[in-house]
């Protein structure tokens, strides 16, 4: 046997050796102990992002049945972190509890006296507004507060203390410091000064120590896009988290910059199928594209963080920028291909993905049925799994579990070919050109 191969056998040795390791060191952990060091990267502990809500509006809560019935599901698929958004909601300027987040605490906390095996875990979000945001107010103040945040971090740190066991990362703000974010988005100071506030309590006890602080963001925020976010507050930023997570969506940018989305003229004498399959790997070189910005950014500045996705996701249904009519990027097959690659990168790289999202939510875009909003969840509104989690229902691990009644099957009744005639194949790269044109 010559020294390479000795070598290689040896290196092998190792590396099966430390992850079975790593594997083990979790599972003698207790939910009181497990930290979101030890989860974050961790394969085993796959992240999504959740909302339990079922119907139009989103004042009518979920109860605490049915986001058990939801997250029994979710921990069959190997789901072990969720990601929430907020406490409250702001209406006709009126501050709405929001029972989602704490009934998600008490609904975890009961399934694991009912089964002390069962394990899920929370990155709670806290929604960031500016100041006058979402009022007829002209002007929205970024640098300042909205009375609002105060009552959000509040709430959170009080549910993060009473449920250390549940709650191992708090999110301050979604999407709050990108640009496009009109209604609300503010300076990298806000989410500084509270990043810094929620750091201040862990120190002085308020808060258990082992809890992570970031912000969840678009990528373009975290400085991997233009240069009007490379600001010395978001510096600051980076050195008061604990970790980076970001946003990446090719599935938007097909409309938003799609240069990197059209059938190049190499691939247009290939099949149908060939031009999907090539189109959605460039979608995944681009979500990495963004993401790999983002660390070379950091690593600009000296820092060394932790970065993780907090969304990435594929919607279904569109009859928006993304449909049959525009970018021709929207569809199940899409979806399933998107979900695998990003599954396979992540795990494989030690970066926790956040996919957005469990399930669909029709209060998104209530307004229009068909809006992508309401459809990026892996299963819909009455239970059916989508292509992307197929292989689950195969798998049998949804046997004897329900949504609302409904048993867990197959969209299209799992007619492959069925599924194949509403896939859409994207345009060339003309075409893309001719849009972009037109749309300037």
């Amino acid at each position: 046997m010559n020294r390479i191969l000795i070598s290689l056998i040896l290196l092998t040795s190792i590396l099966t050796s430390f992850a079975c390791e790593s594997a083990s060191s979790t599972k003698n952990m207790s939910p009181e102990t497990i930290t979101a060091a030890d989860i974050l990267g961790n394969p085993d502990y796959r992240a999504i992002s959740f909302g339990s809500y079922r119907e139009l509006s989103l004042l009518e809560q979920p109860t605490i049945e049915q986001i058990k019935e939801d997250l029994i599901l979710l921990n069959a698929m190997g789901i072990k972190m969720l990601r929430t958004y907020k406490a409250y909601h702001l209406q006709d300027g009126e501050m709405i509890y929001m029972e989602e987040a704490e009934n998600l605490c008490k609904a975890i906390r009961e399934l694991r006296e009912e089964d002390p095996d069962f394990e899920m875990y929370m990155m709670m979000g806290v929604w960031i507004n500016a100041k006058n945001s979402w009022t007829s107010e002209p002007d929205r103040i970024r640098n300042e507060n909205s009375y609002t945040n105060q009552i959000e971090i509040d709430k959170v740190v009080e549910l993060a203390a009473e449920y250390p066991d549940v709650v191992k990362i708090i999110a301050v703000g979604n999407e709050a410091m990108v640009h496009w974010a009109w209604e609300y988005y503010v300076d990298p100071e806000i989410i500084l000064g509270w990043v810094e506030y929620l750091q201040d309590l862990k120190q002085n006890g308020t808060l258990p120590k082992e809890t992570w602080i970031t912000s969840s963001d678009n990528f373009a925020s975290w400085g991997g896009g233009g240069e009007e976010y490379h600001k010395e507050a978001l510096t600051e930023l980076y050195k008061a988290v604990d970790f980076i997570s970001l946003h990446t969506y090719p599935m938007h940018d097909t409309h938003y910059n799609p240069m990197f989305w059209g059938v190049p003229e190499e691939d247009e004498n290939l099949s149908d199928i060939e031009k999907i399959d090539n189109s959605m790997l460039r979608a995944v070189n681009y979500a990495k594209s963004q993401y790999n910005s983002v660390v070379k950014y950091m690593e600009s500045l000296g820092i060394d963080k932790p970065v993780h996705i907090g969304e990435s996701g594929w919607a279904t249904v569109s009859n928006e920028f993304y449909g049959a009519s525009e970018a021709k990027a929207i569809d199940e097959y899409k979806m399933g291909l998107y979900h695998k690659l990003m599954r396979e990168w992540t795990d494989e790289e030690g970066i926790s993905l956040f996919y957005f999202e469990a399930f669909d939510e029709q209060w998104k875009n209530a307004e229009n049925p068909k809006g992508s909003e309401n459809h990026f969840g892996l299963i819909t509104l009455d239970g059916k799994a989508k292509y992307a989690i197929w292989d689950l229902v195969d798998d049998g691990i949804f046997d004897g579990l329900t949504r609302d009644g409904n048993t867990i099957t197959k969209t299209f009744d799992g007619d492959y070919d069925e599924m194949m005639k509403t896939v859409l194949i994207p345009p060339t790269e003309e075409e893309v050109l001719e849009r972009v044109g037109a749309s300037q």
